[in-house]
């Protein structure tokens, strides 16, 4: 039976850390104190000793004292590549000596501690080591986000996008599994951060699109590897679970992952642990998982595309975004924000939309949903074009759905003809219907029971 080691919190699982001193009582008494904290803690007597630890796994954290026989802990930082100095390194010394410690600062030490010392006196050196490496993570996460241009706030107020996010408010505080579900470009991205945002996790959010990892790379860089596992693997790799540690994992597309990793990821699921690829110790994980997709996966599952367990151990709590096309009430406050946020971005000119150009936006099917009413709306500004113009402009897109009356009709059956259009292009909401015909929601209530109450094998 394998071992499973107790989760670090509010540290990532796989902190390793290595002591480097001569002196065995320091190793050893080291060693047991940092053990109960880290999944990994290795001991070595000389740089010698370091180096062959070194060369079959990183280490995050290096604690080192000075005086070595043979080479001194200076000289061997000063000799590290450039991809190990991505490791913290605190000196130890019994000698103190100003000179020496300026000395070790220059080397690149994140402290410098005399011996003897206390053990708080580490333990808190070693903290701080750790938060600042967990910071420089979040840090860079966050200069992604911004980079990519993300916003954590959900823009619509159709009464489906209103339950979307009473959804949202009620389970995010919670660990539960969710599966969000909806087209391409709906924003299932969006929402799963603002579900980390409101959860007040502590730990980085984590987005992998399932379909844009080949097969074979897939459970390594969701679990990690150790080194050797595979041809190329040349040291110890911690994969996204524990990159993730005390945040939250978001596994787009999972109807992209191929059947060998489900199982895998469902064995996830129910231990709350991985197992590094060529590793036989699973290391517990606090991760909260929320995974999304655009394909029916109850349909994925009868025709054995997807394990049916799983899709039973993702679907604890569902969240389905509807597409634009049933929501056109949120079409203008979506264009509005868009138009705002790409002309301050761009450095351009706003456009100004009239309200027959707003109506066009509306009666439009958006199958690219999102994504491509903010695509359009980024090329009206680069172009500097009114939007009457983008419609003559894009020939492959499909034209808004246009009205037109026989010229025989009475003004009764075209007012009818209109108003029953709109209702329909808002997915029978007669508020937001009404809202856009300029009446109150009783005004048509009354035409819609005079139109149709009175006909022929009308029910009450």
């Amino acid at each position: 039976m394998s071992q499973i080691d107790p989760p670090l919190k509010p540290l990532p699982s796989a902190v390793s850390v290595l002591i480097v001193d001569d002196e065995p009582g320091m190793r050893s008494f080291l060693s047991k104190a940092l053990a109960k904290k880290f999944a990994l803690v290795e001991t070595a007597a000389s740089v010698e000793e370091a180096e062959q630890l070194r060369s079959r796994c990183h280490f995050d954290l290096l604690i080192v004292d000075i005086r070595l026989p043979g080479r001194s802990g200076i000289e061997w930082r000063e000799a590290l590549d450039d991809q190990e100095r991505r490791s913290d390194i605190i000196f130890m010394t019994g000698y103190a000596d100003m000179d020496v410690a300026i000395q070790a600062l220059r080397a690149g030490a994140s402290d410098f501690i005399l011996k003897p010392f206390h053990l708080d006196q580490m333990m808190q050196s070693v903290d701080r080591c750790i938060e600042r490496r967990l910071l420089k993570r979040e840090n860079l996460m966050l200069r992604r986000e911004v980079s990519a241009g993300y916003s954590s706030s959900i823009i619509g107020n159709s009464d489906a996008m209103k339950e979307v996010k009473r959804i949202i408010e009620r389970v995010a505080p919670t660990n539960a599994v969710i599966l969000i579900e909806g087209e391409s470009g709906t924003g299932k991205e969006l929402v799963a951060r603002q579900l980390h945002l409101l959860s007040g996790r502590q730990g980085p959010f984590v987005p992998v699109n399932c379909g844009a990892i080949a097969p074979e790379l897939l459970e390594s860089e969701l679990f990690g590897h150790t080194a050797g596992a595979f041809t190329g693997a040349k040291g110890n790799r911690e994969g996204l679970f524990s990159f993730a540690s005390g945040g939250t994992i978001f596994l787009d597309e999972i109807g992209e992952m191929p059947l060998k990793m489900q199982t895998s990821l469902l064995r996830v699921l129910e231990q709350k642990s991985i197992r590094p690829v060529g590793s036989e110790k699973e290391v517990a994980i606090d991760v909260r998982i929320i995974a999304a997709t655009n394909r029916k996966l109850a349909e994925e599952v009868e025709s054995g595309g997807f394990r049916r367990d799983l899709f039973y151990r993702l679907n604890v709590l569902n969240i389905v975004i509807p597409p634009l096309r049933q929501r056109p009430e949120d079409v203008v406050e979506l264009t509005h924000h868009f138009t705002r946020q790409l002309g301050a971005e761009l450095g351009v000119r706003e456009v100004v939309w009239s309200h027959e150009d707003l109506l066009k936006l509306q009666q439009y099917a958006w199958p690219g949903n999102i994504r491509e009413l903010r695509n359009m709306i980024e090329r009206c500004l680069l172009l500097g074009k009114p939007p009457a113009e983008y419609w003559k402009d894009l020939p492959k897109m499909e034209q808004p759905v246009q009205t037109g009356y026989p010229l025989d009709w009475p003004l009764k059956e075209v007012e009818r003809d209109h108003v029953t259009a709109v209702v329909d292009a808002h997915a029978g909401n007669k508020s937001a219907a009404a809202r856009v015909l300029g009446v109150s929601r009783k005004t048509l209530d009354r035409k819609y029971k005079e139109w149709f109450d009175n006909l022929p094998g009308a029910e009450d």
